[in-house]
């Protein structure tokens, strides 16, 4: 039996580590580390310096791998994801076939948390359902961008009595939820935050959150918007990438 961790790892700051967490890197004989290309190198030390900082001992060792490419302007977004999935999996199939003995123990080192907008637990949950390997996993809740962002901007993610959605830019293009007073939009390469700028919103946005480079503003919307788009262009070109998020907030 091959074992696989699903480790939450934070939003960056390697001090949002739990001790659930830190436990299950010391439990880890294989780290599988996935290669997004040289914008993302950043993202690759970050993983191993938290290994360095939390793990007892030098019994692990990393398996470096180029991670699928997915085209991000496609029309067709949820095909275009499930043909990324099963590209992503016969990877982790190959690497887990590999890459690891029987009786030893695996993980992948998740930005935030596992559970929210990201496919690994599924891809993995399809292993082990396969009947192709004796495997089992388990999942190592973390920090996960939107309690991060909330934490960053002294604030909370809802007000007294009322809901909050978490949703996608792609979905926000659609208007703002009529059941939510408050929304946090992850994934949105689109600024759609922009669309709203005619009505009385509140924003907290922040990149790289607990990170060096992070960036935080907030304010209402039509007096910050444009402050946002500058500084998310300008980050993007100096890092080549931008991993960022928003709270939006109906103004009472």
């Amino acid at each position: 039996m091959k074992k696989i961790l699903i480790i939450g790892i934070g939003a960056g700051d390697p001090g949002y580590l739990t001790m659930q967490a830190v436990d299950a890197l010391n439990r880890t004989d294989v780290f599988f580390i996935l290669d997004k290309g040289p914008s993302k190198t950043k993202l690759i030390e970050l993983r191993k310096e938290i290994c360095r900082r939390y793990i007892r001992g030098n019994d692990h060792r990393f398996v470096d791998a180029t991670s699928p490419e997915w085209a991000r302007d496609t029309e067709d977004y949820l095909s275009t994801v499930d043909d990324l999935n099963r590209d992503k999996q016969a990877l982790f199939e190959r690497l887990i076939s590999e890459e690891m003995a029987d009786g030893e123990c695996g993980a992948f080192l998740v930005w935030g948390d596992p559970t929210l907008y990201d496919s690994t637990i599924r891809i993995i949950e399809m292993l082990a359902n396969s009947g192709r390997h004796q495997l089992d996993y388990e999942v190592i809740p973390g920090i996960s961008s939107v309690q991060a962002l909330a934490a960053k901007h002294k604030t909370t993610l809802n007000r007294i009595g009322q809901s909050i959605e978490i949703t996608t830019g792609r979905k926000m293009a659609e208007g703002f939820p009529d059941n939510a007073d408050s929304v946090v939009v992850m994934l949105d390469s689109g600024d759609t935050y922009k669309r709203f700028a005619d009505q009385d919103i509140d924003i907290y946005w922040g990149a790289y959150v607990g990170m060096p480079d992070e960036i935080l503003v907030s304010g209402k919307l039509k007096d910050v918007a444009g402050e946002i788009e500058r500084v998310r262009t300008d980050a993007r070109r100096v890092n080549g990438w931008i991993m960022d998020s928003y709270l939006m907030r109906r103004a009472t």
